[in-house]
């Protein structure tokens, strides 16, 4: 069974004890990323799962690029174990327990997050 999330895929960031008070715009995306997974409640198993990040495409590109590139491999940052980290952490209290998982992301009109 797929499930399908509208949620724009977002990297976990290096944060520190200052983030507590600082309001960096990196922290601030992923604390909001997080609190919509929370709140569509995503789950991810522990074992088994294969998690598809679509990425949107810049809104810069041509429409003969766009046409392009829709389903393809992303391959530039951000990384597919920034992007995990992010979810893992997101959704679950103790990430330690997930043994098993399998990612990818790929390009697409909107940003969407797909786990099976």
């Amino acid at each position: 069974m797929r499930r399908y999330y509208p949620i724009t895929p977002v990297p976990k960031p290096r944060q520190t004890r200052a983030d507590k008070y600082l309001q960096r715009p990196p922290v601030l995306r992923y604390r909001a990323f997080a609190d919509q997974c929370r709140a569509m409640g995503v789950q991810v198993n522990e074992s088994g799962d294969r998690v598809l990040f679509v990425m949107p495409m810049p809104a810069s590109w041509s429409k003969k690029k766009r046409e392009q590139m829709l389903g393809e491999p992303h391959q530039q940052t951000p990384d597919i174990d920034n992007l995990i980290k992010a979810l893992l952490d997101a959704v679950l209290k103790q990430d330690c327990a997930v043994w098993d998982i399998r990612a990818s992301k790929l390009w697409g009109n909107d940003g969407e997050i797909q786990i099976e």
